[in-house]
């Protein structure tokens, strides 16, 4: 061709269709805001009925936690195998619909005055099982949804959702307790009717399910399919601290969190209606966190702001066991608030590096190796809190959760973080090779002090976790 090439103009990228006209999706947003404010008045009222209600003890409550939460560590790795063979929306709709049976279950008795705390012991199991399962399949349904450029803005809307519900479920749960007592549930349960109802509405058809299977048309085993993810996690000298980190900030955080109505109701003698509006609160400064993330990380560092933001920010927590009936019963909201502001910035960080340094193929068994160890701490945590409370007393052992929480930021201080101010663009070429150890660095379970909550970034068990 003679002359002067001409180059053709690229055509201007389009941006992502909105999600505003999205029947299906708007069905499963307005379902699932529903249900989790819902979700979040359970939160504070269940051990407002075990306390006031009920008059349990301090272990009993901390049991009740650890109720709650224990099948995350039993069947959450068994449950991703189920979800992955089966389709996702059934089993929403049978979760929800189930939960609305078990959470309605308590109201019921209540009004019958046949309300035991064997019963919320159950109630409290039966709901966490079923919690398991609704969450693997939730996170994994949004996809079969909603397009791949939508994703990015699917989930933001859901987290704005989830956000809200965890600062005003708090606050509406104590008003209703106040109102209603054990009634204040049967929000909860109606809200699961709401989003059970919901993706029933859903028009969108799933794609087939696409069952893995060897050359010889034999199924991978599970125990292979789980072990890639956790080698690739324990070996790797960054990941194998995150995961420590995050696992022992969730251990003493439960300690925490299964005391804090207690210390607040018969410590402080704060009445129960008002426990809710002081724990939603503090918990306005997971908002903030998420608003300044990205400013905060890009002055800090998006990698430095891992370890800064549970020892820096994360210092705050420390006010907490310092609460007082009057004017120092702020202090306990001050705690509160720097504790979520900085679980939610740890969390934005430690996700984004893990997503950056993994293999693309290795992503999802990697997330869920590291789900399984960081949340399979929060049952032993709560039964910790529950003995704790017992033996040396409600305030000294919220002493232990929040300096606990604290600490575990030297799991990451002490790392090769240390030594980085940003997370790398792509996988690090010093990544360790499956199989082969790694040298020079302490493996994932050795003595160090301290933890915190982390790792929440979709539908999660509680308030203030780490992912």
């Amino acid at each position: 061709m003679s002359g002067t090439d001409h180059q053709v103009p690229e055509a201007p990228r389009e941006r992502p269709p909105g999600l505003w006209r999205h029947r299906d999706f708007l069905l499963l947003w307005s379902g699932q805001a529903v249900s989790e404010l819902g979700s979040a008045v359970t939160l504070l009222a269940v051990p407002l009925i075990a306390v006031v209600l009920l008059h349990a003890s301090t272990f009993s409550v901390g049991l009740l936690a650890t109720a709650s939460t224990l099948p995350f560590l039993i069947i959450a790795l068994p449950a991703g195998l189920v979800v992955d063979r089966l389709a996702k929306r059934p089993m929403l709709i049978a979760c929800d619909a189930s939960r609305l049976v078990v959470i309605g279950s308590v109201p019921v008795a209540a009004a019958a005055g046949v309300l035991t705390m064997a019963q919320l012991f159950v109630v409290a199991l039966v709901a966490g099982i079923l919690t398991v399962f609704f969450d693997v399949a939730y996170q994994s349904y949004l996809p079969a949804l909603i397009r791949a450029d939508q994703l990015a803005d699917g989930n933001g809307k859901l987290s704005v959702t989830q956000s809200f519900a965890q600062v005003a479920g708090p606050g509406l749960g104590g008003a209703l307790f106040g109102l209603l007592r054990a009634g204040a549930l049967t929000v909860d349960a109606i809200s699961y009717g709401v989003s059970t109802l919901s993706l029933l509405l859903i028009r969108t058809r799933e794609p087939a399910i696409d069952r893995p299977a060897r050359d010889g048309g034999e199924r991978p085993k599970l125990r292979t399919e789980i072990f890639a993810g956790l080698n690739f996690v324990v070996r790797h000298p960054v990941l194998r601290k995150i995961a420590a980190c995050t696992g022992t900030a969730n251990f003493f955080s439960s300690i925490t969190f299964a005391l804090e109505i207690i210390f607040l109701v018969r410590v402080l003698h704060v009445r129960p209606a008002y426990t809710g509006l002081i724990v939603a609160a503090g918990s306005i400064g997971g908002i903030v966190a998420g608003l300044l993330s990205g400013v905060l990380a890009r002055w800090i560092g998006s990698a430095r702001i891992i370890w800064v933001s549970m020892l820096g920010f994360g210092s705050l927590a420390l006010l907490l066991p310092l609460a007082e009936p009057g004017w120092r019963l702020s202090l306990f909201a001050v705690g509160v608030l720097g504790f979520s502001f900085s679980a939610v910035l740890y969390n934005v960080a430690q996700v984004s590096y893990r997503q950056a340094i993994c293999p693309p193929e290795l992503l999802g068994r990697m997330n869920a190796a590291m789900r399984w160890i960081v949340w399979g701490t929060l049952p032993l945590g709560s039964l910790a809190g529950g003995v704790l409370g017992t033996l040396i007393g409600v305030r000294p052992a919220l002493w232990v959760g929040v300096a606990g929480s604290w600490a575990a930021g030297f799991w990451v201080l002490f790392s090769p973080l240390r030594r980085m101010r940003d997370v790398p663009t792509g996988p690090e070429p010093s990544e360790p090779v499956l199989g082969e150890p790694v040298l020079g660095e302490p493996v994932l379970g050795e003595p160090l002090p301290g933890g915190i909550v982390l790792d929440q970034v979709a539908a999660e068990p509680a308030r203030g976790e780490h992912r």
